[in-house]
C-alpha cells in the first residue's frame, strides 16, 4: 500500500454507486436566498417541487412575500416554518423537526 492509502481503489465507481444511492433521496440542494418580493413566486415552487430546502432570510412582511408560493408548497406536502428571521420550506420528503426548540 502506498502512503497516501488509495491504491486500487477505483474512484468513478464509487462516484456512480453514489449517483445511483442518493437519486430521489432526500433534498437535491439546500438554497440559501432573501425572501424580498424579486423572486417569481413560481421560481420557489419549482426549487421545492424538483427537491430542494430553501432557506430564504425575510426582508419585508412574511406573510405577503410568502403567499404566492406557500399554499402550492402546504398542498403539496411541503412544509414552511419561520425561525429567527428566516423562513424555511421543505419538500414533502423532508420534515422539519423542532422537538428540540423547547
Amino acid at each position: 500500500m502506498s502512503d497516501d492509502g488509495f491504491d486500487g481503489l477505483d474512484l468513478r465507481s464509487v462516484e456512480d454507486q453514489l449517483d445511483e444511492v442518493h437519486e430521489g433521496e432526500g433534498p437535491n440542494n439546500v438554497v440559501l436566498a432573501i425572501l424580498d418580493g424579486t423572486t417569481p413566486p413560481a421560481e420557489w415552487v419549482e426549487l421545492v417541487e424538483s427537491g430542494s430546502v430553501l432557506i430564504l432570510s425575510v426582508e419585508g412582511d412574511l406573510n405577503e412575500l410568502a403567499a404566492g408560493f406557500a399554499r402550492d408548497v402546504k398542498e403539496s406536502g411541503g412544509e414552511l416554518m419561520h425561525f429567527r428571521g428566516f423562513l424555511i420550506v421543505t419538500p414533502p420528503d423532508v420534515h422539519i423537526d423542532t422537538t428540540r426548540l423547547g
